[in-house]
């Protein structure tokens, strides 16, 4: 499962502003997230076309402490 770029607008507002350059925007994180969700894999496990892992882990782990998936899935 993956959202879509007219999805991802819809709760765009939800994502903290980045400052400097970005290796994954935030919908190409998102999808990583979902797909682990989906599937129940490891982190470690994550494929190849989502990116280094723990790029994907540190960015979806602090979103979550900060209540940013809260916002946006509740928003979805």
């Amino acid at each position: 499962m993956e959202i879509t770029q007219v999805q991802y607008d819809q709760i765009s507002d939800c994502f903290p502003k980045h400052r400097g350059k970005l290796t994954y925007d935030n919908l190409h994180v998102i999808n990583a997230f979902l797909y682990m969700a989906e599937n129940g894999c490891k982190w470690r496990a994550l494929p190849a076309k989502y990116g280094n892992w723990h790029t994907i882990y540190c960015r979806v782990s602090r979103w979550a402490r900060m209540g940013v998936l809260d916002k946006a899935f509740t928003k979805l």
